[in-house]
């Protein structure tokens, strides 16, 4: 048997299953701050959407749906999803994204599976990793594509367009209404717990010895919920569902030591990265 069998059946943990965008990288990079602001520009240029609605009405949708793209879908409106991707992420200010050496060599020291999970595209999860000098950290990436692949009957090449029955978001919860009935949508993506569950059989993953980290409270909650080990990254506050918080990504060799532990035991294998793994659109 190789020695990477054997450390994989030895260790408390099989994979570090990692969110991307704010995890990978501080929020201080700016980026969520100017995805946020392109989602704004697409509903505004792209759907038709009045402006004056706009903050409200994504803050709404973000809250109830995991993403405003797929709260966006859930209330009937249509487009095409590389058009949006290409929106939103397409100009951002990547430049502020630097080589993280002290990352790459963390990573690169455990004898362990990494897999990213991200909502984001195939696209924008590539081009962070190269500004972050992350490529080859990463035995694969769960993405927006490989939870929603899409044909043209999904409206593949499908002209941003509002059908003719939207549902009024603003209005149903002006009404004191709890979002119990509120429209499906048709996008799988995190918090959802069965986009997790997806996620999970996709990478060959057991919950129970894997660790997943993730800026978002709720994603982190739901990732417990479904039985993975939890740590929420970007601040040192500890909340109900997080097993660890770590103020910054860096320092979780600090706050899981057991994983170098292991890694020491193993004489320093690193993972094969033979595991059949199809994460990619």
């Amino acid at each position: 048997m190789e020695f990477d069998d054997l450390y994989a059946q030895s260790a408390k943990y099989e994979c570090l299953l990692f969110d991307l965008d704010d995890t990978l990288y501080p929020l201080s990079s700016g980026l969520a701050t100017a995805c946020r602001q392109n989602i704004e520009g697409y509903m505004v240029e792209k759907l038709g959407i009045d402006k004056s609605k706009i903050s409200d009405m994504s803050n709404l949708l973000y809250k109830n749906y995991g993403t405003t793209m797929a709260g966006l879908r859930a209330i009937g409106y249509e487009f095409d999803y590389d058009d949006y991707h290409s929106f939103v992420h397409g100009r951002l200010p990547y430049e502020n994204l630097k080589q993280d050496h002290v990352l790459r060599n963390l990573l690169l020291s455990l004898p362990i599976r990494k897999v990213i999970f991200t909502n984001a595209d195939e696209i924008h999860a590539a081009e962070v990793l190269s500004r972050l000098g992350l490529e080859g950290c990463f035995e694969g990436i769960i993405c927006f594509e490989t939870l929603n692949p899409t044909s043209e009957s999904d409206g593949k090449g499908l002209r941003p367009t509002a059908s003719a029955n939207i549902f009024d978001i603003l209005e149903h919860f002006s009404q004191h209404n709890d979002g119990s009935d509120l429209p499906k949508t048709p996008v799988l993506c995190k918090p959802s717990e069965v986009a997790i569950k997806q996620a999970l059989n996709v990478a060959n993953l057991d919950p129970e010895r894997t660790i997943f980290f993730d800026d978002s409270v709720r994603n982190i909650q739901a990732g417990k919920n479904v039985g993975l080990h939890t740590v929420l990254v970007g601040t040192s506050n500890r909340v109900k569902g997080a097993d660890f918080a770590l103020e910054s990504i860096h320092n979780i060799r600090e706050a899981l030591p057991e994983l170098w532990e292991e890694a020491e035991k193993s004489d320093g294998v690193r993972y094969s990265s033979k595991v059949a793994m199809e994460v990619t659109a």
